[in-house]
């Protein structure tokens, strides 16, 4: 394969996805910070975070989900230059956003009475019940954030949400080591001081987004237009019909986690905090992947716009290019600082050694995470979400999770089984989502 014809495709797509990358680095930063920081106040505290969070973050997605159907619409109609158009989805998709994320909330506040059932211990859970209240109240204003941050990605400006990202996540560091730790006069709070840290970081984000948008006067046009625009219901239909399928996918592979989390439960708090320590380092570089890919989604929906396919085609494989290259690079990265990556976060040595026989197997299944990732941010940009959706639902619940728990607790494989069953159910996925593209490009011809 020749990929000097690609060359100009890598530069374009790098520059839009720096910001983006940026911005994914600073969010799954603000996890990696509260996991350290917990970490070191005990693997009890480590555990109910590790519970807490993979239960917590299946609504999240689903809410972050929503959200995304709003890039292609909009990344269209900017690749057609209809500013009609863009306020109008504008108006809609807003409006969309805010109705959903106050039914989200009340959703996640309902699944607090379920968390008893979830097979945790009861040291686990004292600490889990106020740390997921305090998630629960940051929900609204981070699904918020995503809708701005979605339309603007749409008109193909990715640097305002990675500004705000960064300075939330400094935020966020500033508010874990005060309420953590108890400095400047406020008492320890362990766990929940992590919990006000995120509630006010991400209370910070949409805030700053408004601010950006009132001092610049381009930005500002959109919303003054906007408001002037109709709630259609037909234009809902459609954002939601391109949003939800995207947030089922999401919440499919997230659920898959989450449900490895509690299996690993299941098996204890050490073997649990391992796991919450491995699945942030593997966060961090999927979240870098994740950024190559949104920025993938934007450059798609924008040639779609122009109905260039040939470009689609050439922006897509050039992404996918990037995305496994890097992935394969942090391969060999895990592989080799398996011994030592773990003590970022713990110093508790059965800890240490059970995540590094965990991040052995990370290193295989992030490149095949990497590859469904940016597949999917293509069909995305196609406005291809259905079929992608009973793709994903299929390669983990059905796929993944059964050969987690398979090997896990019949074959007694240990806490790497669960992990396996990760690695079968991205590859199933990243394989499928590869094929459903090539079947679009051939109908597109």
């Amino acid at each position: 394969m020749k990929l000097a014809p690609y060359f100009p495709y890598y530069k374009r797509n790098l520059r839009l996805a720096l910001p983006v990358v940026m911005s994914q680095i600073g969010q799954v930063t603000v996890q990696l910070v509260d996991i350290m920081m917990v970490g070191h106040v005990g693997t009890t505290e480590l555990a109910a975070s590790s519970f807490v969070n993979s239960t917590f973050m299946i609504g999240l997605y689903f809410g972050m989900g929503i959200t995304y159907g709003f890039t292609p619409l909009v990344g269209q109609a900017f690749g057609n230059h209809k500013m009609a158009e863009i306020t109008r989805w504008l108006k809609n998709g807003m409006f969309s956003h805010i109705v959903s994320g106050v039914v989200l909330t009340l959703i996640m506040g309902g699944v607090y009475f379920l968390l008893p059932f979830l097979g945790q211990t009861d040291e686990v859970l004292q600490l889990a019940k106020p740390y997921y209240l305090l998630l629960c109240l940051s929900y609204f204003p981070f699904v918020l954030f995503f809708s701005f941050k979605q339309f603007f990605e749409g008109l193909g400006n990715t640097k305002i949400a990675m500004q705000i990202t960064l300075i939330a996540n400094v935020i966020n560091v500033f508010f874990n080591y005060v309420f953590i730790y108890g400095k400047l006069g406020f008492p320890a709070l362990g766990l929940n001081g992590a919990g006000l840290g995120t509630l006010i970081s991400r209370v910070v984000m949409p805030v700053l987004f408004i601010l950006y948008i009132a001092k610049i006067p381009k930005f500002k046009t959109y919303f003054k237009q906007a408001h002037l625009e109709r709630i259609e219901l037909k234009r809902i239909k459609e954002v939601l019909k391109i949003g939800i399928p995207i947030a089922f996918q999401i919440i499919v592979e997230v659920m898959a986690f989450g449900i490895g989390a509690v299996m690993m439960g299941w098996l204890g708090e050490t073997p649990l905090a391992a796991h919450q320590v491995a699945l942030g380092m593997a966060s961090f570089t999927y979240m870098i992947s994740l950024g190559i890919s949104q920025a993938n989604t934007i450059r798609i929906s924008h040639q779609m716009g122009n109905n260039d396919f040939q470009a689609l085609k050439m922006a897509a494989f050039g992404s996918t290019h990037l995305v496994l290259a890097f992935m394969s690079f942090m391969a060999l990265v895990f592989i080799l600082g398996k011994n030592y990556l773990p003590f970022l976060f713990t110093t508790d040595s059965e800890v240490v050694f059970m995540a590094g026989g965990l991040l052995i197997v990370a290193a295989v299944f992030q490149i095949f995470d990497g590859l469904q990732v940016v597949m999917l941010s293509t069909l995305r940009g196609m406005a291809d979400v259905k079929i992608p959706m009973f793709i994903a639902f299929a390669a983990y619940l059905l796929v993944g999770i059964p050969t987690s728990y398979l090997l896990t607790f019949v074959m007694n494989i240990g806490p790497q089984g669960i992990w396996y069953g990760y690695l079968v159910g991205l590859g199933s996925a990243g394989i499928m989502f590869y094929f459903r593209f090539k079947y679009n490009l051939r109908k597109k011809a």
